[in-house]
């Protein structure tokens, strides 16, 4: 396998990996604790909280990856805007990252003075430490994400060729709605999770995918900035 395919393999598997781990932390190991707002003085599933802050580790390190393994390519058509996804990764992967410690003190908490019958007045604590992994969910992967993997690596590859105009058109798409839906978040016009923000997330869902999965069978297409890549 030549580095140019190499490079687009990782990056794809990378892309693939971010979705793997993402799906089952939010929608399977964080629901006890994102569903249950007394969960702080509760019988617990700290296992399950647990598994959910691995994954989104994991996540974190592939977020950061894609763009690291694609910034020697990228930056052959514009240094800073490479540069750029590389930051705005960064900045979604800590507001992950404050979302996770969040959590995780919600279940020391329970184990260190909550369970069954613990104190009460811990309730509120736990509350509150929920509610900032949801302001992080919404800053981070509900804003940044528009801004990083669409407006500025929908922009690179479509400048590029690297891969089907069509398909980064999705990102260049995505990328706006993903940040209009946030803002709207953002300042209480819609709910988070809500009918409307779903949908505005349908066009970056389907860009990260397919892009993962193009870059994993396919690699890059012929392109003059991938001339001489080594």
């Amino acid at each position: 396998m030549n580095p140019l395919r190499r490079t687009a393999s990782l990056a794809g598997w990378l892309f693939i990996i971010t979705f793997v781990a993402s799906i089952p932390a939010f929608f399977i190991c964080y629901k006890p604790l994102l569903d249950h707002p007394n969960y702080i003085v509760g019988a617990g599933a700290d296992s399950r909280i647990a598994l959910g802050a691995l994954l989104e580790m994991i996540l974190i390190v592939a977020n950061v990856g894609t763009a690291v393994v694609l910034f020697p390519i990228l930056k052959r058509q514009n240094e800073s805007l490479a540069l750029g996804y590389v930051t705005a990764r960064v900045m979604e992967s800590v507001f992950i990252a404050i979302g996770i410690v969040s959590l995780l003190a919600v279940v020391t908490l329970r184990k260190d003075v909550g369970g069954p019958g613990g104190a009460g007045s811990l309730v509120p604590v736990g509350r509150s430490l929920v509610a900032v992994r949801d302001r992080t969910f919404v800053l981070g992967p509900g804003w940044v994400v528009g801004v990083g993997n669409g407006l500025l690596l929908g922009y690179l590859m479509y400048r590029s060729g690297l891969v089907p105009r069509g398909m980064a058109m999705l990102g260049l798409i995505g990328g706006p709605l993903i940040i209009a839906s946030g803002t709207a978040v953002l300042f209480g016009v819609i709910e988070p999770g809500s009918g409307p923000q779903v949908i505005a997330t349908v066009p970056e869902f389907v860009w990260e995918l397919s892009l993962g999965v193009y870059l994993i069978v396919k690699g890059f297409k012929p392109s003059p900035i991938t001339s001489g890549y080594a």
